[in-house]
């Protein structure tokens, strides 16, 4: 794997694959131990996140905060979204689903799940994404045993998983998220991240950011960051890959660094965000990161939503699957997306009543709008991945 490019491989297998991985696993392993950057969410006397979990996570552009989803709430999350994935489409066009039940999402006004070939990397080499992902990850072949299609992506995890809308308002991630991007900060998207044991496919070398890297006011924060709470304990085998530092560096030329390393997608100083159950990643979106194929023996899955500074996102046109979008987002879009959060966290308060509820500033003196209740549900949380605010 580190002599030819990853597009034009020999194909192998996956038992190949994940013994052909474990060097590189185990060097970026190393360059993790070395960087550290991971403990719980502390706060400083002022009730702020501690200023060294900020300065650590803008000097590296990422934090892993452990420990911070409870068993209890874990097992909630684990049971809806492995119901939400028994019930995606057998294979892609399919409306049942591998019991011949009608495949959830069908009333969505966007689709629920994203299928693609088991380990393929369906976006790698592509124009897909605003075009970020310019080169292939390795693609070895499935079992033969290996269903047609796989879920890599699943979307609408408010409207279809309660316990997701309410780790939407966990407290401590919304501190970390006003720490990071202000008072004023804004929701990005949600997705939740399916690599299931021996059948996960890629997610080619990338970065998030698509609309401000020629702005005169670019800084490293400018693109937001993402939250991963993950619910499984992840591997080097499974997990999302990182170059600490590219957050800093502006838009990286993933092909040519590609072909400098001999055509291999073992991109050197990366390493893996290993995390037991219940640890939550804190990546930069600027943050060169990327994912292998899952040949390994478990599963991951990731519950992946994302904020951005309100100046970033006003008047700008919305970007990263919102094809055909032509209209600025205006604070009218913006209230609508950010209300989400707001009824998160009083679907939260009202599940952990024990629990003190982040003060969200931007609805300061207008919670009671926004309680949680069947009619705001379908005001405000039907179909709210509409009105997603993507840059």
């Amino acid at each position: 794997m580190n002599d030819v490019s990853a597009a034009s491989q020999p194909s192998i297998t996956r038992a190949e694959h994940a013994t052909a991985m474990k060097a590189y696993q185990e060097e970026g392993v190393r360059v993790a131990a070395k960087i550290g950057n991971r403990g719980p969410v502390r706060f400083g006397p002022d009730g702020k996140l501690h200023r060294d979990i900020v300065e650590a996570y803008w000097k590296h552009g990422f934090y892993i905060f452990e420990g911070v989803i409870e068993q209890g709430e874990l097992a909630e999350l684990r049971q809806g979204c492995m119901e939400m994935l028994e019930r995606a489409p057998v294979r892609k066009g399919a409306t049942v689903d591998a019991k011949g039940r009608p495949a959830l999402g069908q009333g969505f006004a966007r689709p629920a799940y994203y299928l693609t070939k088991p380990l393929s990397d369906p976006h790698g080499g592509t124009q897909d994404l605003g075009g970020r992902h310019p080169t292939k990850m390795s693609e070895p072949q499935a079992d033969e045993d290996a269903p047609e299609d796989v879920v890599l992506r699943m979307y609408g995890m408010c409207q279809a998983i309660p316990a997701a809308l309410r780790v939407y308002g966990q407290p401590h991630l919304l501190s970390v998220a006003e720490a990071i991007n202000g008072e004023d900060f804004v929701p990005y998207n949600d997705v939740i991240f399916v690599k299931q044991p021996g059948l996960g496919p890629s997610v080619s070398w990338h970065q998030d950011g698509v609309t401000h890297w020629n702005s005169p006011d670019w800084d490293e924060g400018i693109h937001g960051f993402n939250f991963q709470v993950q619910l499984y304990a992840t591997t080097p085998a499974n997990a999302l890959w990182i170059i600490p530092g590219s957050h800093k560096q502006g838009k990286a030329d993933i092909r040519r660094m590609v072909e400098e390393n001999g055509g291999s997608d073992e991109l050197p100083g990366a390493m893996p965000l290993v995390c037991n159950a219940g640890d939550v990643t804190a990546v930069n979106r600027q943050m060169l990161h990327g994912s292998f194929a899952n040949s390994s023996p478990d599963m991951r899955m990731s519950i992946t939503f994302g904020f951005h500074r309100r100046r970033s996102v006003l008047g700008q046109i919305p970007a990263l699957g919102m094809a055909g979008e032509k209209k600025p987002m205006d604070e009218t879009r913006i209230e609508r997306r950010s209300a989400v959060v707001q009824v998160a966290i009083d679907a939260r308060h009202r599940r952990f009543p024990d629990e003190t509820p982040f003060r969200y500033r931007p609805f300061a003196g207008r919670e009671d709008k926004f309680r949680y209740s069947e009619e705001i549900f379908e005001q405000v949380v039907r179909d709210y991945n509409l009105y997603d605010l993507a840059i």
